[in-house]
């Protein structure tokens, strides 16, 4: 009797754990939604500044824009859940990226600070698909490259599976993981993956981007480990670079590569 009724009290708590996780799932996905604007802006060239993007369904996302120079593609970069493109935009704005002209256009996502509305997968898809009509419409004629780093490479793949070959250079991505479902089952065994209303399956469209693709992973990434990232490359026969680092101090570290790969032809 005593063992039934612990039984039926853990099967009641693991309920409330479960039903917690369903409820609070994009909370957990977007921890950076709802945050303030940072007080103290990126540090970039004079010619940069902040901007307004407005997607198709009514919302305004803040984003750092860097026009390009004559004959430079633009970089269009998106951050991490709990990140923000300020660190990005001024990476792409110096270095071997500021010494052969590219452009920058980094979007703040949708409830991210300075960004109107709640995020999704559709929605933040949506402000991937905005920020490069953006970039496109500000500079005609400049190719684009997408980056992406962590979730922001979902974000990458998935722009670059619908935007088109036509005037995309690449795809850059650091620290990517093949699905939020396979994330999920990492890092929460105990929990249902299915329940999850945001999949992100990059696994799944990769391989349809039309463009070549650039994988680097840290080797001692302990968010998103190294083997995720080799799967996606698998998935879509991309270049893979594994690097000592874990899932933040990897980045940059192969831009002098990337820089090169992927810029326009004369």
């Amino acid at each position: 009797m005593i063992a039934a009724g612990l039984l039926v009290a853990l099967l009641v708590v693991y309920g409330a754990v479960v039903a917690a996780f369903w409820w609070f799932q994009r909370s957990l996905l977007y921890p950076g939604q709802g945050r303030a604007v940072p007080a103290t802006g990126a540090r970039l060239p004079p010619e940069a500044g902040t901007i307004a993007v407005p997607t198709p369904d009514g919302e305004r996302l803040r984003a750092l824009w860097l026009p390009p120079a004559p004959g430079a593609g633009v970089v269009v970069t998106f951050h991490g859940n709990a990140s923000l493109p300020d660190w990005h935009a001024e990476r792409f704005a110096a270095g071997p990226w500021r010494s052969h002209g590219w452009g920058v256009m980094a979007p703040a996502y949708r409830g991210y600070p300075g960004s109107t509305g709640r995020p999704s997968e559709a929605g933040l898809i949506a402000d991937g698909l905005a920020a490069v009509a953006e970039a496109r419409r500000r500079a005609p004629g400049a190719p684009v490259l997408l980056h992406g780093h962590s979730l922001g490479a979902a974000v990458a793949v998935a722009v670059a599976a619908r935007a088109g070959a036509t005037g995309l250079l690449g795809l850059y991505l650091e620290a990517p993981f093949t699905s939020m479902t396979a994330m999920a089952r990492h890092h929460f065994r105990f929990l249902p993956a299915r329940l999850l209303s945001d999949t992100w399956h990059s696994d799944r469209i990769i391989g349809t981007v039309p463009a070549p693709i650039l994988i680097v992973h840290g080797d001692a990434d302990p968010v998103i480990p190294a083997k995720y990232g080799a799967r996606l490359a698998q998935a879509a026969g991309a270049g893979f670079v594994e690097v000592p680092g874990d899932h933040v101090s990897i980045l940059g570290s192969r831009d002098a590569e990337a820089e090169a790969r992927f810029q326009p032809a004369p």
